[in-house]
């Protein structure tokens, strides 16, 4: 596992560590997130109860919205969390991929909030574009917590190896 979490460079600097400590919008993705998520799998279920059935057009519409307002959300307070630690908004070295197909996915959200907004699409491919939008969204929150999982095994490996000499200059 150590070898895993060094083969690669480091998520963050010892400094950038400390800013995504320090920043108050480390917390707000913290909690955001796991918000999102939840409303997405709400959401999920009532947009595929609406493409089987046929019923629920107008909860499945609100919580596509909801989603999409959760999503702008956590893209805004993510980008204030890379000014704060990486020192630009935007496609910082650690989450360049994350945040280019983040733009895949809020491009599929607005594209869904234009038709709906414009009646550009009839209601059931309206809902195929909110899936589309969703399969985007669970693509990117994987690379998300695979990297975060990555510099959790990065920060254990420091740490353990931290340890290890601070024990080698006490002996």
């Amino acid at each position: 596992m150590q070898r895993l979490a060094s083969s690669q460079p480091p998520l963050y600097s010892p400094a950038e560590r400390i800013r995504r400590d320090k920043s108050r919008w480390t917390l707000v993705q913290g909690i955001l997130a796991p918000i999102q998520f939840l409303a997405f799998l709400i959401s999920a279920v009532f947009v595929v109860r609406y493409l089987t059935t046929g019923e629920g057009l107008g909860v499945a519409t609100a919580s596509v919205v909801v989603k999409t307002i959760l999503l702008f959300a956590i893209m805004i307070t993510g980008c204030l969390w890379e000014k704060a630690v990486y020192g630009v908004y935007l496609f910082a070295h650690a989450f360049f991929w994350e945040d280019v197909f983040s733009m895949l996915v809020l491009a599929l959200h607005a594209a869904y909030v234009f038709v709906l907004v414009t009646d550009a699409l009839p209601p059931r491919s309206q809902m195929w574009l909110a899936l589309a939008a969703y399969v985007a969204y669970v693509i990117n929150a994987t690379q998300f917590l695979l990297k975060l999982r990555r510099a959790r095994l990065q920060s254990a490996a420091t740490d353990a190896a931290s340890m290890d000499s601070n024990q080698g200059l006490a002996a």
